[in-house]
């Protein structure tokens, strides 16, 4: 409890210094609540913070898939790289959504753009299975390949793989 207490205050920490407050170490901290406020508003951060704890069930909120999907979506639509790669994941899963290999493409792509590795390793995933697109190794070896050089070591190990088989 007072590690999930002590991440929280690290959030709020952050978006404190988004809008020009801070926590002291006697400062109140502030409630699950003001947060969902927060995200109401449109503020990002919170957005993502709020398809974070719906997603694992933490900070006080239950599981939820859809809650999860719904407001790592909004952060998405305002260009927030994790959430994006969260929307895509979940559309390319059907995890509180219904399962769209399309939409699932727009946002992995659109995470990828920032050069988030974990959505660049996906679309190597989707390239290399064949999920919702035409499986072609060669292109899933060029997402691995930007991964890897995004700091993704998984990527690294994809790309190797597939340039051992002659990719």
């Amino acid at each position: 409890m007072k590690l999930q207490k002590k991440l929280f205050t690290n959030k709020l920490g952050l978006l404190g210094l988004l809008f020009g407050f801070t926590l002291s170490a006697s400062a109140v901290v502030p409630t699950i609540q003001q947060v969902i406020v927060l995200a109401e508003q449109g503020n990002t951060m919170a957005q993502a913070s709020l398809g974070s704890g719906y997603s694992l069930g933490r900070d006080g909120l239950s599981k939820d898939k859809v809650k999860s999907f719904y407001w790592f979506n909004k952060a998405a639509e305002q260009g927030h790289a994790s959430s994006q790669y969260l929307t895509g994941f979940n559309y390319r899963d059907g995890s509180g959504v219904r399962q769209d290999y399309q939409k699932a493409l727009y946002w992995l792509k659109k995470s990828s753009d920032q050069r988030y590795a974990p959505a660049q390793f996906s679309l190597g995933i989707m390239y290399s299975m064949g999920e919702g697109v035409r499986q072609n190794k060669s292109t899933a070896k060029e997402w691995f390949g930007k991964a890897c050089d995004n700091g993704a070591q998984e990527g690294c190990n994809s790309y190797r793989r597939l340039n051992e088989q002659g990719y």
